[in-house]
């Protein structure tokens, strides 16, 4: 197998692994989550939890008792080495225009070693009929 192939495959599968991660976190499922695709010696980004994966898993478990009703729709996905970015639109509570997230993992083998999230609100009227999305 050659190498170009061998980092094709591996990037899909990082592609993959990085949809699923956030897919079973919104399922509410974050302990499986974590268990399958996070490594959890690693580090994250996000401003308003400690820098431990152990605080963000925490918080997203929060969050979803919150908004048990919390949907996720995937619109991008993009690979580059051992980065993965997911564009999605992230919906708290049905009837909202919900969230425009980036999600961008760093991997190391078959498992998240760093994670960044951005997002920001969708908002009801846009004079861009492009939208977000």
């Amino acid at each position: 197998m050659t190498v170009l192939l061998l980092k094709k495959i591996i990037m899909k599968d990082h592609k993959q692994s990085a949809v699923e991660f956030l897919k079973l976190v919104v399922a509410r499922r974050a302990d499986e989550a974590y268990e399958k695709y996070v490594d959890m010696h690693g580090k994250h980004h996000n401003p308003y939890f400690a820098a431990e994966f152990s605080a963000l898993k925490q918080g997203m478990i929060e969050a979803h008792n919150k908004f048990p009703n919390t949907q996720i729709y995937i619109k991008n996905v993009l690979g580059d080495g051992d980065l993965v970015a997911v564009h999605s639109n992230v919906v708290m509570s049905p009837g909202e225009k919900g969230v425009a997230v980036v999600h961008l993992f760093r991997f190391r083998d078959d498992k998240i070693i760093e994670m960044w999230d951005v997002g920001q609100q969708v908002p009801a009227d846009s004079p861009n009929g492009n939208g977000m999305f």
